[in-house]
């Protein structure tokens, strides 16, 4: 009997095809997440309310510098 087992592409998952770059929207040079500082958002303030979706959150500054966002 024959107990090798497939080569371990036989496990993979099939991916869907590849979606040509013109399909999806042009690569910019500055195409990157924008950035800002928190100090931006907070303006001296330690509580900022982000609206989003129809919701309102609530993007905390605790005193040992870290973010909390609740909803």
């Amino acid at each position: 009997m024959d107990h090798a087992l497939p080569p371990p592409a036989a496990f993979e998952r099939p991916r869907p095809p590849a979606t040509p770059r013109t399909a999806q929207r042009p690569a910019a040079e500055d195409d990157q997440p924008a950035a800002l500082q928190s100090q931006q958002l907070f303006r001296g303030q330690s509580v900022v309310h982000i609206q989003h979706n129809g919701a309102t959150y609530l993007l905390r500054a605790t005193k040992l510098g870290k973010l909390i966002l609740t909803k």
